[in-house]
């Protein structure tokens, strides 16, 4: 827990309206929480592969640091030069390894890059293992997206240098997470906040099956560490076990408040945030799970209420909603550069 932060800024918080609109404010998460090197510091030259091995504190420090990335690109001593990412996408990408290889650039890396596993010797049948070997003598950290959820584990029983889970299957996308978080807490700083009353609370809408899609399931898991911040997260979906059993004991275990209900535009009036998704990778295709639930200029959203989706959009996200304040998701995916960024300058240990 932090236990130190900016009084005048608390102040500020504790002035403002629930349901005012918080627009981009990073500036802000500067002021939000202390200077302490110690959570960054524990990332360094480790694996990013769950939601799970993140604390609080390193939430708030890393959005702390891709605030000043994003406010302070002057600052950017391109630390990172002479380095070399290696990004394997063996399932197609468009914003996770564009964002991840923008990141990398911004810090002053050099990308090699792997689009279609065809192309390496998995086509021969050489194992993960065997080339995760052999990419330790190539780069300096991996970047893996393979839609077989064992795959980034069984290449990390080999590598030597960090490698970062960019979405395994249905199992976990953390760096997609970590990049909601981000969107969050610029868009109510008070999160940030060790104690919030319960009038200052969140409530919190995810359209989706948190146990069959990664994004869902590794954003609940984020989640539950500010549990002191949120009301409650309402669950929506048609499915009648959307959660996992390991899912529900972690939600019991961190006292995240949560229900499950297939009534969207019921609950609509009532949520702050709404999170929508829709689609799940299964093998080499993907499936649309509750595709009948959409949001446009019609629903019946709360003034102020904010949109979240990791993208790519299909029908349940029209496009005449682009236009109204409730988009965020757009800030959401513009803000994953930057915390991507924050995360791979920890993990190399470059971070000023």
């Amino acid at each position: 827990m932090v236990d130190k932060y900016n009084p005048r800024l608390q102040e500020q918080l504790e002035d403002q309206p629930l349901d005012t609109q918080g627009f981009e404010r990073p500036r802000d998460l500067i002021d939000a929480t202390d200077e302490d090197l110690a959570p960054l510091l524990a990332l360094t030259q480790r694996p990013v592969v769950t939601a799970n091995q993140f604390t609080r504190d390193q939430l708030l420090q890393l959005s702390r640091l891709a605030a000043r990335y994003e406010t302070q690109p002057q600052m950017i001593a391109r630390p990172l030069t002479g380095k070399i990412l290696i990004s394997a996408f063996y399932e197609p990408s468009t914003r996770t390894r564009l964002s991840f290889e923008s990141a990398w650039h911004r810090l002053g890396g050099d990308i090699m890059s792997i689009t279609d596993p065809a192309s390496t010797g998995i086509a021969k049948g050489e194992s993960l293992f065997d080339i995760g070997e052999m990419l330790n003598h190539y780069g300096d950290l991996v970047v893996l997206r393979d839609s077989n959820e064992r795959a980034v584990y069984e290449m990390l029983e080999s590598l030597r240098i960090p490698i970062i889970n960019a979405g395994n299957g249905i199992d976990e996308h953390p760096t997609q997470a970590l990049a909601d978080i981000y969107a969050l807490l610029k868009w109510r700083p008070l999160l940030c906040l060790p104690e919030v009353a319960q009038e200052q609370r969140i409530r919190m809408g995810i359209i989706g099956v948190p146990k069959r899609m990664r994004t869902v399931h590794s954003l609940l898991t984020l989640l539950s560490l500010f549990a002191n911040a949120i009301s409650d997260v309402v669950i929506i979906t048609d499915e009648d076990d959307p959660l996992s059993e390991d899912q529900i004991s972690m939600i019991e275990k961190k006292g995240l408040c949560t229900r499950v209900t297939s009534d969207l535009d019921d609950e609509l009036p009532a949520l702050d945030v709404v999170y929508i998704n829709t689609i799940a990778w299964v093998g080499d295709d993907y499936e649309e799970l509750g595709s009948h639930y959409r949001l446009d200029l019609s629903s019946p959203l709360k003034p102020g209420a904010i949109i979240l989706h990791p993208l790519a959009r299909g029908d349940e996200l029209p496009r005449e909603l682009d236009d109204t304040p409730h988009n965020w998701y757009f800030a959401q995916a513009r803000g994953a550069v930057f915390m991507r960024m924050a995360l791979l300058s920890s993990i190399m240990k470059t971070f000023t």
